[in-house]
């Protein structure tokens, strides 16, 4: 307990300046954190080169050897030496640090590499010589002339040498390997006109292709949903629905999944700024708001998303790695996204994934068949006819077999026949109710399984929320207005949002300094703590500078309520009943998924029903 403090020393500490190599090192701390920050960084510098076909190879995941090759503008001889010094780039030329239109710009990558690795950079511009130069752990040595028809190529082998400690937090080659994958598939992304390739060359030799993305050609929204498909699956492609929207000098762009394509974690979210990918809180909590509606809290939306503005609205030199940004007016982006994502969710209807019949048709999965019944082995009609007669139902005044009572029928079938012209409409006219909660419906191309109640929950729950937006959240007044004590900037931020409020039903005035008076609230929410939920939507301000927590609130109520008033599991339904829920459920947005985003109809082409008969 008496030991000195270990921070304090008897003689005063001098102030040194590091060396060069040490300043590298402690840079790459923040710029290279494992093998997949290193290919980042060159395949965002090749990139910026202007390069159209870009290879990156590794080994042992990375460990060993990256190389990145591209067909860029490349470096001229003389400026090679340049570019592994600290803060030199071509990018920007310092006058305004947010007048920035390229990946990179902080002329770290290099240098930092070559501090902590072996790194040799071959280059060539158009009508020049090859070159090449190496550096490492540091140490650069003499440009020497090399051959190469066009470009640049980077080899950085034996990564954090010059640093081992850092090697010991780096995880198996596997899961190295498969980062660096990850960073490749988001720079496809963001350019769908550049060709990728990864090439595993652990082995040796020229190794296997693990990944590869031919530029695409056409238009920008047809380019990027072929690249997605080919980066995230036919899956994503089928099942996503185009983003386009503008407010303020703020473009978003994309692609987002419907609902009933939900994912357990947010892997599946990929957002860009500017081209740059990003992990940015007010980015995923504004795609987290859009689906709010939509989805329970355990499933995520999937979707990749291109928020495009002036470099001037935005500050993305707030992180080493910019994988963060900052921008000027954060409301009007959440505002942007939310707003853009739940209009092309509306536009989609009543339409589900088509996973949801893939993961039916799996679980439908026959066991193995006896050989194909061909056509000259089947019965004779007249077998058949006799056939249907056996298996027609008793008359009434039948007796049931050995004395017992008939057994309930769990399948009804309606006598009534809809329009003909009914099956022609996407959900297809009803042909029965099995169980008293399915509706079977048929269509000209197979069929369609609803789900009664969850269909009918949410066409209330739509209704109730045209119903309030109409005439608005009806109000009660406090016999006694609650004060509630903030600081002075929270308050202000609150009184900032009082008419957004007010239109949800909760009335606020001003109370002095830091001090807000609550004058009503939600009648929806019946008795409430108004100070936790002034508190609720502050934190939520604060965090991301917008609020969802009282709407968020007041839907709950209205989901509860339309379980409530919607049709039960185990109504027997008429025909004309069912047909009137299957309209309007084409009628309506957002039926294709009930309240917790689980999907409301189940629609089976006849192809695939007839191959789990062996009909095929």
């Amino acid at each position: 307990m008496n030991s000195p403090a270990p921070n304090i020393h008897a003689d005063t500490p001098r102030i040194r300046q590091l060396d060069e190599g040490a300043i590298n090192r402690i840079a790459a701390g923040e710029v290279v954190e494992r093998p997949a920050s290193a290919v980042k960084e060159l395949v965002e510098n090749a990139l910026d080169a202007g390069a159209r076909r870009i290879e990156v190879a590794h080994a042992e995941g990375g460990k060993t050897l990256i190389r990145v090759t591209d067909d860029g503008c490349g470096i001229p001889a003389d400026d090679l030496p340049l570019a592994l010094a600290r803060h030199a780039t071509s990018k920007i030329d310092g006058s305004d640090l947010l007048d920035i239109h390229s990946f990179g710009f902080r002329g770290e990558a290099l240098p930092s590499l070559g501090a902590v690795g072996r790194l040799a950079i071959t280059s060539r511009v158009a009508g020049g010589e090859g070159a090449r130069i190496t550096v490492s752990g540091g140490q650069m040595g003499a440009v020497a002339p090399a051959a190469l028809s066009q470009g640049t190529v980077v080899e950085l082998r034996d990564l954090f040498y010059a640093t081992p400690a850092r090697l010991k937090f780096l995880r198996s080659d596997r899961a190295e390997a498969q980062a660096i994958s990850d960073v490749v598939k988001r720079l496809a992304m963001a350019e769908p006109f550049v060709g990728f390739t990864l090439r595993d060359v652990s082995g040796g030799g020229e190794g296997r292709v693990t990944f590869r993305a031919d530029a695409e050609t056409g238009d920008l929204f047809d380019a990027l949903h072929r690249r997605l498909a080919r980066v995230l699956g036919n899956e994503f492609a089928e099942n996503a629905l185009p983003i386009g929207a503008t407010r303020e000098e703020i473009t978003l762009t994309g692609y987002a999944a419907l609902p009933t394509y939900s994912r357990g974690s947010s892997v599946a979210q990929y957002l860009f700024v500017n081209g740059r990918p990003v992990r940015d809180k007010l980015l995923v909590g504004a795609l987290r708001g859009a689906y709010a509606d939509f989805l329970s809290r355990d499933r995520h939306p999937a979707a990749v998303l291109f928020v495009e503005c002036d470099p001037h609205l935005v500050d993305v030199n707030v992180h080493p790695a910019k994988a963060e940004v900052r921008f000027r007016a954060p409301g009007v982006v959440r505002g942007l996204i939310v707003s853009a994502l739940r209009h092309a969710l509306a536009e989609a209807g009543h339409r589900a994934s088509t996973t949801v019949a893939g993961a039916t048709l799996g679980a439908m999965r026959p066991e193995p068949v006896s050989p194909r019944v061909y056509q000259m082995d089947r019965p004779s009609r007249g077998a058949i006819s006799a056939a249907f007669a056996a298996q027609a139902p008793l008359p009434e005044h039948a007796q049931a077999p050995l004395g017992g009572e008939l057994a309930e029928p769990s399948a009804r079938f309606e006598g009534a026949e809809p329009a003909p012209e009914a099956t022609a409409l996407p959900l297809g006219a009803a042909r029965a109710q099995v169980h008293e909660n399915y509706i079977i419906a048929q269509t000209e191309t197979g069929m369609v399984i609803v789900d009664q109640h969850a269909a009918h929950e949410r066409l209330v729950y739509e209704k109730l929320k045209r119903q309030m937006a109409e005439t608005g959240v009806a109000a009660q007044a406090l016999l006694i207005p609650e004060i509630v004590t903030l600081s002075e900037g929270d308050a202000a931020a609150l009184m900032d949002h009082a008419d957004t409020l007010a239109r949800l039903g909760l009335t606020l005035e001003p109370f002095g300094p830091g001090t807000v008076a609550v004058r009503e609230t939600p009648a929806l929410l019946g008795e409430v703590n108004a100070e936790a939920l002034i508190r609720d939507i502050v934190d939520e301000l604060s965090d991301l500078g917008d609020s969802q927590t009282l709407q968020a609130r007041i839907e709950a109520i209205l989901s509860r309520v339309a379980c409530h008033g919607s049709i039960r599991s185990g109504r027997r339904m008429r025909v004309d009943e069912m047909n009137a829920l299957l309209r309007e459920m084409e009628a309506t947005p957002h039926s294709g998924q009930c309240n917790h985003g689980r999907p409301t109809y189940v629609e089976l082409r006849l192809a695939d029903i007839e191959r789990l008969f062996g009909r095929t």
